[in-house]
């Protein structure tokens, strides 16, 4: 084959396959600007994403869930091998987790054609937060 014609193939086989792959849909990573927190706002995505989070032993990563439309699934992962969140086909809501070691945390999410958001926010150390008991 002549190599003039073969590489205008070789690249339109290239940009074929890479477009199959491609993420779908459209996400936005906003972080709070003292690194305590982020937001992600996604629409018709299906795809994987990450964020990392410095957290101390006892802090409390408030996590809200806005989902409209689609699957969202939530890993909170440290980098020495804890997971205090997993999570599957998760609905709207508000929960927290609790760390139980200092580490760098991975919070990933995946979404399969998921329109919403997820907020995340280091509340901070559980012993120091003021809780007041609901007798």
């Amino acid at each position: 084959m002549h190599p003039i014609i073969f590489l205008p193939l070789l690249i339109a086989i290239i940009i074929a396959i890479s477009a199959c792959s491609a993420p779908k849909g459209s996400i936005v990573i906003l972080e709070n600007p003292n690194g305590t927190g982020f937001t992600m706002d996604f629409k018709k995505w299906g795809s994987k994403s990450k964020c990392e989070l410095s957290l101390s032993k006892g802090d409390v990563l408030h996590i809200e869930v806005l989902r409209e439309d689609g699957e969202i699934a939530l890993m909170v992962s440290g980098k020495n091998g804890s997971e205090p969140y997993t999570g599957n086909n998760l609905k709207s809501g508000l929960f927290t987790v609790t760390v139980s070691e200092t580490d760098k945390y991975a919070i990933r999410i995946t979404g399969k054609n998921a329109t919403g958001k997820v907020m995340v926010k280091n509340m901070g150390n559980a012993v120091n937060m003021d809780i007041e008991s609901i007798e």
